[in-house]
């Protein structure tokens, strides 16, 4: 990897440390409020969120991801000193914690599609898809860890604690994102780009993903994985669970196996690239996930849970791996901050529509059934993607890029 992608990824990874705490320590805070308070709090990070992403990531392609990264870490940097220091003077009223809920999402909502572009603009197209792995086990360890401490830090030391904290973290980031510069030139734009509206550009993302075969087929198998696979962490397995009758413990190992899993899958990824046909390893990777999913329905021990959640993990890994250098290389160079605003979109929609749903099934015919249902419907659309022609025509995600990367000249460049 290049030294630039290497210095703006290790930051990147405190950054993501950072965060993981002070939101957990936000929502531990706002549960001292009660659990609608606690609702609300994270309601306020998501709701901007999701609304402004579209437009985020037109102003990412519009201006450029670094300088919309300086200028949100900046701000996101004065915004988390400033909650550290007042929690010590006002203590940890609903009100600021939803103020500080509502900076977060809405920071985020640029920050988060230009982030994304990043990689795309420090390597090399065939360096793409062992960078994207790189990063993706470096998020996974970041979480695995950042929660955890966060919650002994809050736990010890207190909110304003955990706040600076997370403002050394976007400190560090800043730093390194003055130093590193993007090696890659900026996307060629017809005339009069970046003149039409905001709204108009943004919409822009939504059609060019949508009138691409192999992104649109990623973005439907992503709404898949989004509504089906995440939840079963995170409602569905604590309800197996007491469906047994077994020890919390069991949560959190079959948790930490599914982590490990991915994150193991994801060096591998980092160290020896992508495998070829890296549209049917995608499907093949939501194929596996079925499994481990199927598998944890239907577990009759602990042990079996376990060993069920490291498989779904590998799963997940080999699919996220695998699909996101096919995003970048099927989305125009214009269009890279509008289509992971897309995808975010995508994921962020699949998951409120379906936890509900899951959760009301569970209540209704048992945790089982419905984490089998989720195996079912997720083995469902791999096997429907394995028959989608644009996928089956995709070799490696490398080989896609160098295509890319050398146009023929006699062809006339597109709008």
């Amino acid at each position: 990897m290049p030294a630039g992608y290497r210095v703006w990824l290790a930051a990147a990874l405190v950054s993501r440390f950072g965060d993981a705490g002070l939101y957990f320590a936000l929502g531990w805070s706002a549960s001292a409020h009660g659990g609608r308070a606690a609702g609300e709090v994270i309601f306020a990070i998501v709701a901007p969120r999701t609304v402004l992403l579209l437009i985020g990531g037109a102003v990412g392609d519009r201006f450029g991801a670094r300088p919309i990264m300086i200028v949100g870490d900046a701000v996101l940097l004065a915004a988390t000193v400033g909650l550290a220091a007042l929690v010590p003077v006002v203590g940890t009223p609903l009100w600021l914690l939803v103020t500080a809920a509502l900076g977060l999402g809405t920071v985020t909502a640029f920050y988060f599609p230009a982030s994304g572009t990043m990689p795309h603009q420090l390597v090399a197209g065939d360096q793409l898809p062992r960078a994207l792995a790189l990063r993706q086990a470096g998020s996974g360890l970041a979480d695995l860890v950042g929660g955890p401490v966060g919650g002994l830090l809050v736990g010890v030391a207190g909110l304003a604690a955990t706040a600076g904290l997370d403002a050394a973290s976007y400190a560090v980031v800043l730093v390194a994102l003055v130093l590193v510069r993007p090696t890659r030139p900026p996307p060629r734009t017809g005339p009069g780009a970046g003149r039409a509206p905001l709204l108009r550009e943004a919409a822009s993302g939504v059609r060019v993903a949508l009138a691409d075969p192999v992104l649109r087929a990623m973005l439907l198998l992503t709404a898949v994985a989004a509504g089906t696979v995440l939840p079963t962490g995170s409602l569905l397995l604590p309800l197996l669970v007491r469906h047994h009758g077994w020890h919390p413990l069991v949560g959190g190992l079959t948790l930490g196996a599914q982590s490990l899993g991915g994150v193991l899958v994801a060096l591998t990824v980092s160290r020896l690239g992508t495998r070829p046909h890296a549209g049917r390893v995608t499907t093949f990777g939501l194929m596996l996930a079925a499994v481990g999913i199927g598998v944890l329905a239907v577990a009759p021990d602990p042990v079996t849970a376990v060993a069920a959640g490291a498989v779904l993990g590998v799963g997940v890994a080999l699919f996220t791996s695998h699909l996101a250098p096919l995003m970048f290389s099927s989305a125009p160079d214009t269009h890279l901050s509008r289509v992971q605003a897309v995808l975010s979109i995508v994921q962020s929609t699949a998951l409120v529509v379906t936890t509900p749903a899951l959760g009301a099934a569970a209540q209704r015919f048992g945790a089982p059934a419905a984490t089998g249902a989720c195996a079912v419907v997720v083995l469902a659309a791999a096997m429907i993607a394995v028959a989608n022609p644009a996928l089956r025509r995709l070799d490696t995600a490398r080989q896609v890029q160098q295509t890319r990367e050398q146009p023929d000249p006699d062809t006339p460049e597109g709008p």
